[in-house]
């Protein structure tokens, strides 16, 4: 095995045996400078070669079960609203923010996920699929896992905050709040299934997955601001654009 090889990541056998014996020497400026790390830093898309069989299966299959579902609840009248929301999604991750060494990207599954609910499943697996095809982020191989790792929260934070950001809600500070909350926990939510994957296909990846989850804790904050921000615009400009599926209006009335 030549020292070249044993850098290249996509090489999985050489990847894990080489952070099992040294994953804890090794600083984080140097793995970024050697491109070691599994999950790609740029776009917190985990890389091809490195999850387990049932790791890809599982994910694979959770998210077939979420396009199917986003599939039937789609309304069809508000087709565009999904695509320009899945264009959004596809066009923030290609803007990244130095940070240290590399640098981190906006993901927006929040904003998704309260507009659009189960639908956020279809929009962000076909941002993943464009993403894969034209900038190889991530890969065809983990796109299932990816796509579950980003729409799962989105769906979350539908149930948990999409109520409080309804135009039923008459307390626009208690939207703001909630529209914060969305952006920044979908992001927290989707790095901890990332580390859930990598920990789950194997134990040397997972001060790995740490690592770069705090790596993107500035992005919740930004994420969470421009959620904020971006709800409290459309309450007052385009309220019907939040009760997107209006049984969850039902849950709250304030």
């Amino acid at each position: 095995m030549n020292g070249q090889r044993r850098y290249d990541y996509n090489g999985k056998i050489h990847v894990k045996d080489f952070f099992k014996r040294n994953h804890r020497l090794i600083s984080i400026r140097v793995l970024l400078s050697h491109q070691l790390l599994p999950v790609e830093y740029k776009n917190m898309h985990i890389s091809e070669g490195v999850l387990s069989t049932p790791i890809l299966i599982g994910g694979g299959v959770l998210t077939v079960l979420g396009l199917s579902i986003g599939l039937k609840k789609i309304d069809y009248d508000r087709v565009m609203e999904v695509s320009i929301l899945a264009s959004t999604f596809f066009v923030a991750s290609l803007i990244h923010v130095p940070l240290g060494p590399g640098s981190v990207h906006l993901i927006l599954n929040g904003l998704l996920g309260m507009v659009l609910g189960w639908a956020s499943f279809p929009a962000i697996f076909i941002a993943l699929l464009l993403q894969a095809f034209f900038f190889q982020y991530g890969g065809l191989v983990v796109l299932g896992v990816n796509t579950f790792n980003m729409a799962a929260p989105a769906v979350l934070c539908f149930y948990l905050f999409g109520p409080l950001v309804s135009p039923l809600v008459k307390d626009p500070q208690r939207r703001a709040l909630a529209g914060f909350a969305g952006g920044f926990f979908s992001v927290f939510f989707s790095g901890i299934l990332m580390s859930s994957a990598l920990a789950l296909s194997d134990s040397g990846f997972f001060s790995i997955a740490q690592m770069v989850v705090a790596a993107h804790l500035p992005v919740m904050i930004i994420e969470g601001f421009i959620t904020m921000f971006t709800v409290s615009f459309l309450a007052k400009i385009k309220p019907e654009i939040l009760q997107s599926y209006r049984s969850v209006d039902k849950l709250v009335q304030i």
